[in-house]
């Protein structure tokens, strides 16, 4: 990776031998490795078994959960807060859970779509709940820095599963909570 990131820079018409950019291949080399360090993970370790019994049958809401990601046409970020909400049967996960969820797939090249989905796809398979939901709104940096230039459009997904999906209410209930 050090080597393509140099070649990358020279390419650029840039002198690696510059003091700012002496050590920049490997900096570079370091820095998209942890920004994808999510390939590295699955599911079932960044849950760790954190399921714990619970009566309660009600909705469980995080939102705000911060995410950055990047994106897997441009290779820029997009940066954002992540919405979850589940409804238990029998059992509940581990708080932090979801938020490490959110950036097990997030660390990966992803566009917001397919995470939305991934993320509301492994709360359902870990937890066995009645519903998820999952909201997602981000800012794009391929849209800000580049192409059209707009630096305050947002994008906003969502994915319904379960009673979210099939109960308007239960749909309407977490939407509501997130205002």
């Amino acid at each position: 990776m050090e080597t393509a990131y140099a070649q990358i820079i020279e390419q650029l018409g840039e002198d690696l031998n510059r003091e700012g950019l002496k050590d920049t291949p490997a900096r570079a080399a370091k820095a998209m490795r942890f920004l994808t360090r999510g390939y590295n993970q699955d599911l079932e370790e960044v849950v760790n078994d954190a399921l714990f019994p619970s009566d309660n049958s009600e909705m469980v809401v995080v939102q705000n959960i911060e995410l950055y990601s990047l994106c897997e046409h441009h290779l820029l970020p997009f940066i954002g807060k992540a919405h979850v909400a589940y409804i238990p049967q029998g059992k509940v996960l581990g708080l932090s859970k979801l938020a490490r969820i959110v950036d097990m797939y997030g660390r990966r090249l992803q566009i917001q779509e397919n995470m939305t989905k991934e993320v509301a796809e492994a709360i359902q398979r870990v937890t066995g709940a009645a519903g998820v939901g999952v909201v997602i709104e981000a800012q794009h940096m391929c849209m800000m820095m580049r192409g059209v230039e707009k630096q305050n459009a947002s994008m906003k997904t969502s994915m319904m599963l379960g009673s979210f999906r099939e109960n308007p209410a239960t749909r309407a209930e977490f939407l509501a909570l997130l205002k």
